[in-house]
């Protein structure tokens, strides 16, 4: 997700979960945003997507990059 979210210069986060799920966090252009979201619901060739989950939240950062943190 993060090499993909740079291709789209989406910026904010990503980590894996010990429970085996994935949150991120992604700002930018609505349209860019979106196109990520179409990426996660196939995700990487390697990856088995079951669903995507939305949630629209205020964060008032404002995310340079597009990070991937430590696994939580």
């Amino acid at each position: 997700m993060r090499l993909r979210a740079e291709q789209l210069k989406v910026t904010g986060w990503v980590r894996n979960c010990a429970d085996g799920t994935v949150e991120a966090i992604a700002q930018g252009d609505a349209f860019m945003v979106g196109r990520l979201i179409e990426w996660a619901q196939r995700g990487p060739d390697s990856a088995k997507v079951d669903r995507v989950e939305l949630e629209s939240v205020e964060d008032k950062l404002h995310y340079t990059i597009f990070d991937k943190k430590p696994t939580s």
